[in-house]
């Protein structure tokens, strides 16, 4: 619950629990409003729930509820007298902007300062004007007046200097980013997650190195302060009117958007895939919930076949898909298991590693392995019951042809895409991905749409690493737009794959557009090409806290933007 404070006497928030009605009794809440119909989200706690719990701590509850859009005067004039009777409140709806309004409507209604409840308003970041302004007209108490009062729509449109759609890396380290970078700026963050996980760390926790636990966090405890949360999934975009569509079908406006939703893993492009997860032997690192399945796995198996797969490109972290491998088979190799099991490797791609200067370091670990590394192999269909995985030649003299592999265990990346709401849009561009620029991140069709992270056309890797890197440019060059100035940041493809070969020892692989090489530490250091103990150390126990202390929070060491022209040059 991120509750906002709009004076002494009113607080405002997203819809509460009924754990969080003791909080709210604590801290001296003697009034509750509900500004939510009923049922209108699957994760909606009932009203009644709530005003039993508000009975239970000694305080009222009190309904007012309306659809975004559709608050009448009746209900202004209700809300108004409850903050006559000079008791503490605190209003919920699905987001807090509803009651912010419904407050606001009452503060107008009657007479106080416009200046003061656009003050407030700033500061809150939920934009008021349509809700107050026929208060404001002079004539309220004439026909015409009322006629425009209960017809207006408070909250139709609500509006912000930047929407972000994704609460992701990207997403939340843009708005930490632009809250530092322009003064009173308005943000909305669009995401209906309730938690928040540093995906990099799932590889270790596939090879019994993390606890799958460390790697969540609650949302509401990420969002930047002075952020509006509007926890909703989007439906679509309407760029010609500068709108987001929410799945509720209310719309959000917006001065500049990002679109940082991720990609979509695409579970259902494997036949069987998606109801073997978890169990006969199947799992995948990708996800939260099979991590730890995947090294129960490994732990488990003392003998016979064990597949790792690789999808088409593109993909998030690339090297993922063998990092599993070699986490996997160093396990068995330091338990002398290792020559009982017959590892392969099911590539969909040509080569084992995008960037051939990292391939001999990678194919030695391959060979100290004994792993048969089978190329241009697309896994279809996986039969749990009878532990068989069928692939497809995709390339080569074979091509076409199906080939049944057994399994004990195999561990899948599944195919990746962008989300639907995105490809079917018109931001998408050729396959479906967000069309942008590659340098600065800009939509080559919309002037105020940018991109952050995996949802993109741009040819680099996608990683955290990467996104880090992107954050600073997007948020900079948006910060120049909104007071006037030409852009001039540019981004430069980095993104970096730390390849975990065995326990102890990584190969950081650090590359920007092309698989030109970009080192961020010095060679003699971290050796980038070959397998180090610091590294490993890099990867383990400083980046989760620069992840959660540092990038989620607008700290951009080390990621400052390059220069626009000279990139393009």
């Amino acid at each position: 619950m991120k509750i906002q404070v709009i004076n002494e006497q009113l607080s405002v928030s997203g819809q509460i629990s009924t754990e969080e009605v003791k909080q709210l009794a604590d801290e001296g809440v003697e009034l509750l409003v509900c500004n939510r119909p009923e049922g209108e989200a699957a994760d909606q706690t009932p009203f009644a729930e709530i005003a039993a719990a508000a009975k239970g701590a000694g305080i009222e509850a009190v309904q007012i509820a309306f659809k975004s859009g559709e608050m009448k005067p009746g209900q202004v004039a209700e809300f108004a007298d409850l903050l006559g009777t000079k008791k503490k409140i605190h209003a919920y709806c699905r987001t807090g902007n509803r009651s912010f309004n419904l407050y606001s409507a009452a503060f107008a209604a009657s007479g106080g300062p416009k200046e003061e409840i656009l003050a407030k308003a700033e500061q809150v970041g939920i934009n008021v004007n349509d809700t107050i302004n026929p208060y404001y007209s002079g004539d309220q108490n004439s026909m015409a007046a009322e006629a425009k009062i209960s017809q207006f729509q408070s909250g139709a449109t609500p509006s912000y200097d930047v929407v972000i759609v994704g609460a992701g890396s990207g997403g939340i380290s843009a708005a930490s980013s632009l809250l530092k970078r322009v003064s009173g700026i308005r943000i909305a963050l669009i995401d209906p997650a309730e938690e928040h996980f540093y995906q990099p760390g799932w590889t270790m926790v596939g090879g019994g190195v993390f606890d799958v636990t460390s790697t969540r966090r609650r949302m509401e405890d990420l969002i930047p302060a002075r952020t509006t949360w509007i926890k909703q999934a989007v439906k679509g975009f309407h760029p010609a009117e500068n709108e987001v569509e929410l799945e509720d079908g209310s719309h959000i406006g917006y001065e500049q958007l990002i679109v940082a939703p991720g990609l979509k893993l695409n579970l259902d492009a494997v036949k069987g895939f998606r109801e073997s997860l978890g169990k006969n032997g199947v799992t995948t690192n990708y996800l939260y919930q099979y991590a730890p399945y995947t090294f129960e796995l490994v732990k488990g198996l003392k003998q016979g076949k064990a597949l790792f797969t690789q999808p088409p490109m593109p993909i998030k972290c690339a090297g993922a898909p063998q990092k599993a491998l070699y986490l996997s088979c160093d396990y068995w190799r330091r338990n002398n298991v290792l020559n009982n099991i017959d590892v392969d490797f099911m590539n969909a791609g040509g080569v084992l590693f995008g960037v051939s200067d990292y391939v001999p370091a990678l194919q030695s670990y391959i060979d100290r392995y004994g792993a048969n590394v089978n190329y241009n192999c697309n896994l279809e269909a996986i039969d749990a019951d009878a532990k068989t995985a069928q692939f497809r030649v995709v390339a080569g003299e074979r091509e076409g042809e199906e080939i049944t592999k057994p399994f004990d265990m195999i561990h899948v990346c599944p195919p990746q895409c962008a989300p639907d709401f995105v490809s079917q849009s018109e931001l998408a561009g050729p396959g479906g991905w967000l069309e942008v620029d590659q340098f600065s991140l800009q939509h080559v069709r919309f002037a105020n749409v940018w991109g952050l992270g995996d949802v993109m056309n741009t040819p680099n890797a996608k990683t955290m690493a990467a996104v880090r890197k992107q954050v600073p440019v997007v948020a900079q060059n948006i910060a120049d737009v909104l007071k006037g100035r030409t852009i001039h940041s540019g981004y430069d493809g980095y993104g970096s794959c730390p390849l975990t070969v065995e326990n102890g020892k990584i190969v950081l692989a650090e590359f920007g557009y092309g698989g030109k090489i970009l080192p961020t530490f010095p060679t003699w250091l971290l050796q980038g090409k070959n397998p180090t103990r610091s590294a490993w150390i890099l990867k383990k126990d400083i980046l989760p806290g620069i992840y959660w202390n540092a990038m989620l929070k607008g700290r951009e060491w080390m990621a400052g933007p390059q220069d626009l022209d000279r990139l393009r040059s």
